[in-house]
């Protein structure tokens, strides 16, 4: 709602914010005449409202700092600076929980239907440990075994479910023979479940970095 006066238009905010000053205009005078005491009472009381604003803003700040800080560290993952760099046949990613997630081909780690590392993998397994026990030595680790949803038929392992057991132990034997500690991981096998769209993807060892503390 507005209100024409003379060749302006003035809004009820426009009015109110008048009324309100003017409002103010007449208490300050009508302290200053009371006497003294008044008049000091109500400056204490303007330097403490202000004072509390002050404080409120700094904190204000603060907590827009940290919040700015997460976003960049948060950006600074997802655009592929989790410290893992370009390792042969290594990718990572975030799964639903926010949780690092370092995937290595199958085909990379091992020969098929074998549970032994092959030598090539060595280093790339050395880098990641080195890169689990300094940028997330704090963070607990799973590592998932995964494979293809072909019958086993050669391999002594009979099923997928336990191949996928066997590497991931083997990956975390690994590891932690290059110092991940052995009480902050664990392994867990998944075999045919989680398959990718081709059978070479869907052969993998996933090491998980998890959001909890150990």
């Amino acid at each position: 709602m507005a209100y024409r006066i003379g060749t302006g238009i003035l809004s009820v905010r426009h009015m109110a914010a008048v009324g309100l000053c003017g409002f103010m205009g007449l208490g300050l005078a009508g302290c200053a005449g009371t006497g003294g005491g008044s008049e000091g009472a109500l400056l204490r009381e303007n330097r403490e409202l202000r004072d509390r604003v002050l404080a409120q803003q700094e904190a204000l700040n603060d907590a827009s700092l940290r919040v700015a800080t997460l976003e960049d560290e948060n950006l600074r993952l997802g655009a592929g600076g989790t410290g893992f760099g370009d390792m042969t046949g290594v990718t990572t990613s975030r799964n639903a929980q926010g949780e690092v997630v370092v995937a290595i081909a199958g085909d990379v780690l091992f020969s098929s239907g074998k549970v032994e590392i092959r030598p090539g993998a060595r280093k790339t397994l050395e880098q990641i440990a080195r890169v689990l026990n300094s940028t997330y030595a704090a963070n607990g680790i799973r590592v998932e075994g995964y494979t293809d949803t072909d019958p086993i038929k050669k391999s002594k392992w009979g099923t997928n479910e336990r191949l996928s057991a066997e590497r991931a132990m083997a990956v975390e034997d690994y590891l932690v023979k290059k110092g991940v500690k052995n009480a902050r991981i664990y392994s867990a096998a998944f075999g045919t479940a989680k398959t990718r769209p081709s059978k070479e993807a869907s052969r993998r060892v996933e090491i998980v970095i998890l959001a909890s503390a150990t």
